[in-house]
């Protein structure tokens, strides 16, 4: 059975509808994400994981939001991006649908790209003054951080940066098809990064990394992949359960 509103007819969903007061959105990017994995990272992780919460609660997933701002991300070639404007008019029109259209009271944003977390914040905000609804955004790739410290072998970058450990790990269990292993590299950051730590700085990608990998990727398994997919799936799934009427 599926959860996805852009896999029911019509009259699957408005039957369907009577039965939840939830809907999960993912949201993703397409951007460089390492030699080795799919661009389209950030929205196989946040369907991946928003499919298993919908078995569990029975909520529904709205249709994903493929791109967002990427353009700090335009150093190789095949990112697609869109305007943080852009993507927050998308998601104001979605939510519009999902509240006023058809009545839903619970949204769950899993945000699969870290660009995506202020616009999205901000039209939950809205909608939760507006209209009385509960909002929650879980920003995936920093909510894996300190739920995967007893999983991960790597710490810091060298497992949460950009396509490193944990990424690769995630795709290796959601889509293993789509992990080119042979080049899977390790990258340390530029030093250069680190200077200046208390001081918000812009580095573009081909100053941190020489080929988009920020971490060691060779460390990934699916083993570890599923662990922090299922251990995170059960932390949201429990916040659900007690805070809201699913």
């Amino acid at each position: 059975m599926t959860y996805r509103i852009d896999e029911m007819s019509w009259v699957e969903f408005d039957e369907r509808r009577k039965n939840t007061n939830t809907v999960i959105i993912p949201t993703g990017a397409v951007e460089i994400y390492g030699p080795h994995l799919p661009m389209g990272e950030d929205g196989i992780a946040a369907m991946g994981v928003a499919e298993r919460i919908a078995e569990k609660t029975g909520a529904l997933i709205a249709p994903m939001m493929p791109v967002s701002d990427s353009k700090s991300l335009m150093a190789y070639p095949g990112t697609i991006t869109v305007s943080s404007e852009t993507f927050k008019a998308v998601m104001e029109d979605i939510v519009e649908c999902l509240v006023v259209e058809y009545g839903f009271k619970n949204l769950l944003f899993i945000t699969g790209h870290g660009g995506s977390v202020g616009p999205i914040n901000q039209v939950g905000v809205k909608y939760t003054k507006s209209h009385g609804i509960h909002y929650a955004q879980v920003d995936w790739w920093r909510f894996v951080q300190p739920n995967g410290m007893d999983i991960f072998e790597e710490k810091g970058q060298m497992a949460h940066g950009h396509a490193s450990e944990a990424g690769t790990s995630v795709m290796l269990y959601l889509r293993p098809e789509l992990v080119v292993k042979e080049r899977m590299t390790r990258v340390e950051l530029n030093p250069q990064c680190f200077e200046y730590p208390d001081i918000m700085q812009y580095f573009p990608m081909d100053f941190r990394s020489p080929n988009a990998t920020v971490g060691d990727a060779t460390k990934g398994t699916a083993e570890k992949g599923k662990a922090i997919i299922d251990k995170c799936v059960d932390r949201i799934v429990e916040f659900m359960n007690k805070k809201w009427d699913i």
